[in-house]
């Protein structure tokens, strides 16, 4: 792979050439799934027990090995509790402390995207030779390789682009699986392959997994995953207490293109210094493409229309989005994306293919959701999923012309201006924090939220955890500290007003006045008191916009049960 200096719109960028175009490599044979039972005889230890621990624990007994399950949750139910498993006699729970002697025993080691490498020795492990794998791979190894990987990640958008992208695909008749980091973890998907014959319809060239990854799925390089299509979409600072700098955070996630070569395409935001930094890093022979640029996709956003210029192929194509229905500018670009990605399968879809499908594309929950129209006449946009300031800064820009009264609040995610050794440190605290948070709700809630019923976290705890992260806001402003939320106020100061919340309210209402917020700014106890407030702000044809640019975990369990609690508030305004 090549690297070529151009110049772009007044800036320099570095653009990377492959040597192969999409015309000179003959597609990979196909070949069936594993044998179902390839790991009889064989002990996996699965480390951390969530959503994707327990899919990967179901994965790994189809494939006939003896499972040892661990989580530092005491609190959690055994799986031999579990209906699900109560046929199988060879998984043992372990929960709380344990031996780490377990996992240097086991065959292989598989691990949860929620637990860090720097616990239970496995980074050590890894760096020892031993078979240590992160669920994605784990599951990737069993899909058939007739399978066409789009994958997609980024700091903020991953999730908007990965269903449409999905949609996209099955309104034009391809089975689809949409999931990974997103719903439905890869291995409920693998786990399905066990149970197919070569005459199935899953073997159809026609079958697709789009797939959602975050950077915690890419920390352990991956040998199995290997993606058609790979698309990183953005990075901003996020995830640091993890990933610890920038350049780290880029490594990791230029990872999706590991394996990818010849007809195989990579697609990266232009201008990017980090990830164009971290793919020198790597010897990538793949066709690349760029948002922002050709090959790729360039977006007018004013004319609602995508131009399309794929590697190897000539000719430009154009698409309409107009016809979309979803609130927000951005989501053009994340439909254009998504096209892009469609089309670089190489499975017979073109872009006239692709507008027929524009105006069907529904946003994922909590992503820019038209949750309800209330009798004055005021829209309730639910952006839950808004966990940093850049996402919301993106969710403001995309609501030209409509005015709103933004709700801001929660737990912010402080980018400190004092060394990286304090900032690391600090947010590193803050992900303790975190983790105590969820780990104390775990047994309180989880059953509760189980049975649909939206439990928020009992009032003295709120309480409790909002005096500490007050103090800690208060602490990183006598530190000099920044929240970023005075990024937000260009976007901001074309709407009707501000509702800052939760933890970190005061100390966002104090960074937008402190910068000079032209609009009104009130302060609310939490998102109930919020809610109230706003509706006392809006006339008729406003909107009530919940964008927190916060984590959840100071009020919720998590985003999706804030934009869950924010879209019944909604629904009892009347």
């Amino acid at each position: 792979m090549k690297l070529q200096p151009v110049h772009n719109h007044g800036q320099r960028t570095i653009l990377f050439k492959s040597h192969h175009s999409a015309k000179n490599t003959i597609p990979p044979k196909i070949q069936a799934c594993l044998p179902k039972q390839d790991l009889k005889g064989q002990s996996v230890a699965v480390i951390g027990l969530g959503k994707s621990g327990v899919a990967a624990v179901k994965l790994a007994l189809a494939r006939g090995a003896s499972v040892v399950a661990v989580d530092q949750n005491e609190n959690l139910d055994p799986l031999e509790k579990d209906p699900l498993f109560s046929k199988h006699n060879n998984v043992k729970t372990i929960l709380g402390h344990f031996d780490e002697r377990l996992l240097r025993d086991a065959d292989r080691v598989v691990v949860s995207p929620g637990v860090p490498l720097e616990t239970n020795g496995l980074s050590s492990l890894l760096h020892s030779g031993k078979r240590v794998m992160s669920e994605l791979d784990f599951a990737a190894e069993v899909l058939p390789s007739c399978t066409k990987i789009l994958a997609v990640t980024g700091t903020n958008g991953k999730s908007t682009v990965a269903t449409f992208a999905g949609q996209m695909l099955n309104h034009l008749d391809f089975k689809t699986f949409v999931g990974g980091n997103l719903g439905v973890p890869l291995s409920e998907a693998a786990l399905q392959c066990l149970t197919l014959t070569p005459q199935s319809p899953m073997f159809k060239a026609s079958t697709v997994a789009v797939v959602e990854v975050s950077s915690y799925q890419l920390e352990i390089p991956p040998k199995h995953f290997f993606p058609s299509v790979a698309v990183i979409l953005n990075l901003t600072p996020d995830h640091l207490e993890r990933h610890k700098t920038m350049e780290n955070y880029a490594l990791t996630k230029c990872r999706i293109f590991s394996h990818m070569s010849g007809r195989k395409m990579g697609v990266l935001p232009l201008g990017n210094q980090h990830l164009n930094d971290a793919m020198r890093s790597f010897a990538y022979d793949l066709n690349l493409a760029w948002v922002g640029a050709f090959p790729g996709v360039r977006i007018n956003l004013e004319a609602k229309v995508a131009s399309f210029r794929i590697p190897g192929v000539e000719r430009v194509s154009e698409l309409q989005l107009g016809a979309m229905k979803t609130i927000g500018m951005h989501n053009y670009h994340n439909a254009a994306v998504a096209a892009l990605s469609v089309i670089g399968l190489d499975i017979a879809i073109d872009v006239e293919a692709i507008s027929s499908t524009i105006g069907k594309l529904e946003v994922p929950p909590h992503r820019m959701q038209i949750v309800h129209r209330d009798n004055r006449g005021v829209i309730w946009v639910d952006d839950s999923k808004a966990t940093n300031v850049e996402a919301s800064y993106t969710g403001l820009l995309g609501l030209k012309g409509q005015k709103s009264v933004i709700l801001l609040g929660g737990l912010a995610k402080v980018v400190m201006s004092l060394s990286p050794e304090f900032c690391n440190d600090f947010c590193m605290l803050v992900e303790i924090y975190n983790c105590v948070i969820s780990a104390t709700l775990a047994y309180h809630d989880l059953t509760r939220l189980s049975h649909g019923q939206q439990k928020r976290l009992p009032k003295n705890f709120s309480r409790t955890t909002a005096c500490v992260a007050e103090d800690s806001s208060m602490q990183n402003e006598i530190r000099q500290g920044s929240s970023g939320f005075e990024r937000l106020l260009e976007p901001l100061k074309y709407h009707r007003g501000v509702v800052t919340f939760g933890s970190s309210g005061m100390m966002i209402q104090k960074t937008l006045s402190a910068n000079g917020l032209s609009i009104p700014c009130v302060r609310a106890t939490n998102l109930d008191d919020a809610v109230k407030q706003a509706r006392c702000m809006t006339i008729y044809g406003d909107a009530i916009v919940l964008s927190p640019g916060c984590a959840s975990f100071d009020e919720f369990i998590s985003f999706e049960h804030r934009g869950r609690v924010f879209q019944e508030l909604a629904r009892l305004s009347e």
